[in-house]
């Protein structure tokens, strides 16, 4: 069975949303495109996958963005190749190498899950939330910002029950941010 990743940017006051200053240098960059590489499948919910296909997309031209610095683009193409999937009861159709989800949002993760592969990677707020509750997620990885946002969506906020969770990793990065990777002894 191929285990389900959480992993997120977060301020030390738990804030989540990408607006709240927590943009990767080139350093935290190559963190998440090694993370990107580590899955083979991402699992997104509708309002995250329509951000990072916003940002993230490879354009028709096939020239990546002006914006776009070099040491983006390997997160930029790892990111644009792997399958994902989208839950979503709002959308009608998904391109950029996707596939909708429907039904029970718990019974397809599970099938995700048993399909062979390397890994599954969870992104965003509310569909994380939804999976946690169902005892999902099988490692947690939280890149903690520098930075007290104030405001916004929190990580994992509205989870009914405790969690406990074992630390399996550590690493500091020369922004002050600092990965802590966890693992779940009752994911499945």
């Amino acid at each position: 069975m191929r285990p389900l990743r959480y992993a997120i940017n977060v301020t030390l006051d738990g804030c989540v949303h990408h607006e709240a200053g927590v943009a990767p240098d080139e350093e935290l960059m190559g963190f998440w495109t090694a993370e990107m590489q580590r899955a083979d499948t991402v699992l997104y919910g509708r309002t995250t996958y329509q951000m990072m296909e916003s940002a993230w997309r490879r354009p028709e031209s096939g020239v990546w963005p002006d914006w776009m610095d070099e040491w983006e683009v390997p997160f930029a193409d790892a990111l644009d190749r792997i399958p994902k999937y989208v839950v979503s009861r709002t959308l009608d159709a998904v391109d950029w190498n996707a596939e909708l989800v429907r039904g029970d949002v718990g019974e397809a993760v599970r099938a995700l899950k048993e399909q062979p592969g390397e890994g599954l990677s969870v992104g965003g707020v509310t569909l994380p939330l939804t999976l946690a509750e169902r005892g999902l997620i099988d490692e947690y990885t939280f890149v903690v910002h520098p930075i007290i946002a104030g405001h916004g969506p929190r990580l994992l906020d509205g989870l009914s029950e405790r969690t406990r969770l074992e630390l399996v990793e550590r690493r500091e990065f020369a922004s002050g941010a600092v990965a802590t990777r966890y693992r779940s002894p009752g994911g499945s």
